[in-house]
């Protein structure tokens, strides 16, 4: 894979947070002798996919990584939590620069469609009925997501705020103890309640 795309994708102080956080793997016990396959050229992958919304059937094999592994370890990942960490790691670093913003917070939502469905799906008042989603997010003042949170289409705003505040992770501050309380929280009506 070509090392532009991959420093790109994949910087090496990023890459310096993720590592740690990444599950050892094994390899399956099916016989043949293949090498393990490097950590980082499978992370890069994956980076890829996520952010330019290609397929997995359709990543390039310049990346190294066939696309059948690249979402098999997507899949570890995920269900083992490492994006949730991988969040927190990243939010602590910022955090220890200074490079939040607590001032305020910000909330909104956004309703996707969610033709699988699921337990948090439900009729989307704006989509016809349809089954779909709320993403809720919770940024700082400069609009680095803090919090997100899920809900059914139908779940009305107000009830995603306390969990979205109450998400709120204890972050290193550049000096003095960890912080999780901005100085205001900013939303629009849907939130609005008592």
């Amino acid at each position: 894979m070509g090392g532009d795309l991959s420093q790109r994708l994949v910087p090496d102080d990023l890459w310096a947070m993720v590592e740690p956080v990444l599950p050892s793997f094994r390899s399956r016990p099916q016989g043949g002798g293949t090498a393990p396959i490097d950590q980082r050229a499978v992370f890069t992958a994956v980076v890829y996919v996520l952010t330019s919304g290609c397929a997995w059937r359709y990543l390039p094999p310049t990346f190294g990584v066939s696309p059948v592994t690249a979402h098999r370890r997507f899949s570890v990942w995920t269900a083992s939590g490492v994006w949730r960490q991988l969040h927190r790691v990243v939010l602590d670093e910022i955090g220890a620069r200074g490079g939040l913003d607590w001032s305020s917070v910000i909330v909104d939502a956004a309703s996707v469609r969610a033709k699988k469905g699921g337990p948090l799906t439900g009729p989307n008042p704006v989509d016809r009925g349809k089954a779909g989603s709320k993403l809720h997010v919770l940024t700082d003042a400069q609009g680095l997501p803090v919090v997100v949170g899920v809900s059914a289409a139908n779940v009305n705003d107000v009830q995603s705020l306390r969990p979205l505040i109450l998400g709120i992770p204890a972050v290193r501050s550049r000096r003095g103890p960890r912080r999780r309380h901005p100085n205001k929280v900013r939303a629009d009506k849907a939130y609005h309640s008592r």
